[in-house]
């Protein structure tokens, strides 16, 4: 039987042949892609270029206005310190990179600009985490710079290599590791820009040692001098030259360098009538201004003038102290929680309702709450439970307060309201007065050394206060003569604070006269820098409240749980210690009690003539913080 042909389609032979074809085409175009072949067809690499990814890092800081990189040296970030140097960026070295990072965090502060720290890699980074954290919670602009092992050897077990990734992801509001020279530029740029968008904070550029370094350097420790001569071992080299090809390609091309434009929330005019309009019905309205207020684009003499405008009665809290200098009938300074529970419209200013302000709990219901923030998560925290918001705004501070006093030019409120929080404040001070006055068992009252810090203290002062007790009491008794003259902290409470922020507020104001408070906790930090300060020519003037212990801790743990296990320091001659690192010493105690405004001056006239000092003062215990808490 004959089996009859079947017609198989001409086509059917070359459709499969078609799709292999077709797929090894697109693998074949992938992987030039992924090597580099296609960019490096239209951009060159020059290959006896002596110039490196340092110079490409310094180029963009001197674009955004940048005058200081803090750092503390390490092989992997050379090349940028170096090239910032050329470049007429003053770098300044620390003894820990936590101070370095302290530092920038105060020039953002103070200039409104972002701060620039460079560490190198690894330990070097991992030193700086509290500081990167105290930013974060303080929203400061801070810009890290961290150096990394070479792109090809991460992962593979090379010096101080880590993770760096995602160590800073939790702490910096914007990552990036830059892979190619080429991508340095834009990598920063956006940086900078996400550290001043929406709520400020820290961001974090991780710069390979292999990016920052010129192509000879980098193809001597990449690619072998000798090629191998089998086959494996000349596979290997070339994808290590088509690697650091890859690299360099394009690095040198002109890219923009300059800002980029930022994201700055504003409330809408519908809100800012609604809040208008909620606080010209009020009769005994209050506002709490905290650190955002601050911020810009909005001068810090504009917000004033505002605020004077407003004539509603105010507490100042963070960078906001100092806003309406010193002694403005506006300013109310003591008594806020009770002040809180009478008023009947609350103006909450770039403050929130955390542990400050008892989580809310110090805000009457029967009272109508505007709240005004970047950020609107924490805007909002606590809200469900202790409080409720009339109006909340999400927005630039500043900004949102000259358009409400526009909105409700013309109006006034009753005297004796505002006359009533400051005859409080006035029934306060004498009590402070009456503490002054107290005899201690040894050593001086820290009640009078602060209040004769406040008498001596000069207008064109920045006050930087670290520490637990002695400071908790100069918030009480000593005042920043105008805006943006108080660093501290923050939220965080990180103790070591002093040193960083003196050195950045010194370098951005050099002829501001720099007055730290430290207790004697907290110096110990802060200590070794007065190297720093020596050797980079920044006077500044240190005065620790000596009591030998941690007695913020001491008090209540003591009285609760009747020990004062770790809480005992010593009187230690700090003063000493510190004229061994080449700055000036002098001591208070009960020996020259009557020299306090003296040694004072003293101090003030060594930091003119370009020194450095500690005043160390042997202070005795009082009762004037007694019921503070710690925790």
């Amino acid at each position: 039987m004959e089996i009859p042909a079947v017609a198989v389609p001409a086509g059917s032979f070359f459709t499969p042949l078609l799709l292999v074809c077709g797929t090894l085409v697109a693998a074949v175009l992938c992987a030039a892609h992924h090597l580099g072949l296609f960019y490096r067809l239209l951009h060159k690499v020059d290959k006896t270029s002596i110039r490196h990814g340092g110079e490409s890092v310094a180029a963009v800081l001197r674009a955004h206005g940048v005058r200081f990189v803090f750092t503390l040296v390490g092989g992997h970030i050379s090349p940028l310190l170096v090239a910032c140097e050329k470049l007429g960026i003053r770098v300044v070295d620390t003894r820990h990179e936590v101070t370095a990072v302290f530092a920038a965090d105060a020039v953002a502060r103070l200039t409104g600009t972002v701060g620039v720290v460079a560490v190198t890699a690894g330990p070097g980074l991992t030193n700086t985490v509290t500081a990167v954290k105290n930013a974060q919670i303080a929203q400061s602009p801070v810009l890290l710079l961290g150096g990394a092992a070479s792109t090809l050897l991460q992962k593979r077990g090379a010096l101080q290599a880590i993770d760096q990734m995602s160590l800073f992801r939790p702490l910096c509001k914007f990552c990036a590791s830059v892979r190619r020279v080429r991508d340095i530029m834009p990598t920063l740029r956006a940086a900078m820009a996400a550290a001043q968008s929406g709520t400020p904070g820290p961001v974090f550029v991780e710069l390979p040692i292999d990016v920052l370094y010129p192509y000879f350097m980098v193809q001597k420790e990449m690619v072998p001098a000798k090629p191998p001569k089998d086959l494996m071992g000349r596979v290997v080299t070339w994808y290590l030259t088509n690697y650091l090809a890859n690299l360099f390609a394009g690095a040198w091309e002109p890219q923009p360098e300059g800002p980029l434009p930022l994201d700055i929330p504003q409330a809408s005019p519908q809100q800012v009538q609604r809040c208008v309009e909620v606080l010209s019905r009020a009769k005994r309205p209050l506002m709490v201004l905290g650190s955002q207020a601050l911020l810009p684009p909005t001068p810090t003499d504009k917000l004033r003038a505002a605020v004077e405008s407003l004539g509603v009665p105010c507490f100042l809290g963070g960078m906001a102290r100092g806003l309406l200098g010193r002694g403005h009938p506006l300013h109310i300074r003591e008594n806020r929680s009770t002040a809180l529970k009478k008023a009947d419209v609350i103006l909450l200013a770039g403050i929130v309702c955390d542990f400050r302000l008892s989580y809310g709990r110090v805000l009457s219901r029967r009272s109508k709450i505007i709240i005004v923030n970047r950020n609107r998560k924490e805007m909002l925290i606590n809200s469900d439970m202790f409080w409720k918001p009339q109006e909340a705004v999400q927005g630039d501070v500043g900004s949102f307060v000259v358009k409400l006093v526009e909105g409700l030019q013309g109006q006034t409120w009753a005297s004796d309201w505002a006359e009533e929080l400051q005859q409080a404040d006035r029934q306060k001070e004498q009590s402070f007065r009456e503490k002054a006055e107290m005899p201690v068992g040894q050593h001086l009252n820290p009640v009078r050394v602060l209040q004769l810090v406040e008498e001596t203290l000069p207008d064109n002062s920045i006050l930087v206060v670290d520490g637990g007790d002695f400071v908790g009491t100069a918030a009480h008794l000593v005042q920043p003569r105008g805006p943006l003259r108080w660093l501290d902290p923050g939220a965080f409470g990180t103790l070591g604070v002093g040193a960083g922020f003196a050195l950045g507020a010194k370098l951005c104001r050099p002829d501001a006269e720099v007055w730290c408070l430290f207790g004697d906790g907290a110096f110990g930090y802060s200590l070794i820098e007065f190297d720093t300060f020596v050797r980079h020519k920044v006077p500044v003037m240190a005065m620790i409240g000596n009591d030998a212990g941690w007695t913020q801790i001491s008090r209540e743990q003591v009285s609760c749980l009747g020990s004062n296990v770790a809480c005992g320091l010593a009187y230690t001659d700090y003063h000493k210690a510190a004229m061994g690192l080449g700055a000036q010493g002098l001591l208070l105690s009960r020996e020259n009690e009557d020299q306090v405004v003296k040694v004072l001056r003293d101090a003030q006239q060594w930091c003119r003539e370009g020194h450095p000092v500690v005043v160390n003062i042997f202070i005795g215990r009082t009762d004037f913080r007694d019921g503070s808490i710690a925790m």
